[in-house]
């Protein structure tokens, strides 16, 4: 083993190791950056909506008359169906596509 490839070899597990470092960085903080960006547009959208001067307010009745009416549209688009499954047997034929025998290396066979 000459020199060049212990060079190459250390260098490339450097690499690969500062890399492996960066991804875990970047996914262990993943979470407080989507918190933070979390924050800050709900920052921006109080600054920008002042509730006291809309006069839109949905009351409960009219959000639970919303979900009544999801609830039975999203009921209503399964079809009743019979639960009688059937299974029939289908002969196949012989396809070498399937068989494991060509599967394994002619040269390995030969080699011994």
């Amino acid at each position: 083993m000459d020199s060049s490839a212990l060079i190459i070899a250390v260098v490339g597990y450097t690499i690969v190791f500062v890399a492996l470092v960066i991804l875990w960085l970047i996914f262990a903080n993943l979470p407080r950056l989507f918190l933070l960006f979390r924050k800050w547009k709900y920052k921006l959208a109080q600054k920008d909506h002042d509730c006291d001067k809309c006069d839109e307010f949905i009351t409960g009745q009219e959000n639970a008359a919303i979900a009544v009416a999801l609830f039975l549209f999203f009921n209503e688009l399964h079809d009743e169906e019979s639960t009688l499954m059937t299974i029939k047997k289908v002969k196949k034929d012989y396809s070498p596509w399937s068989s494991k025998v060509y599967t394994t290396n002619a040269f390995q066979r030969n080699k011994y």
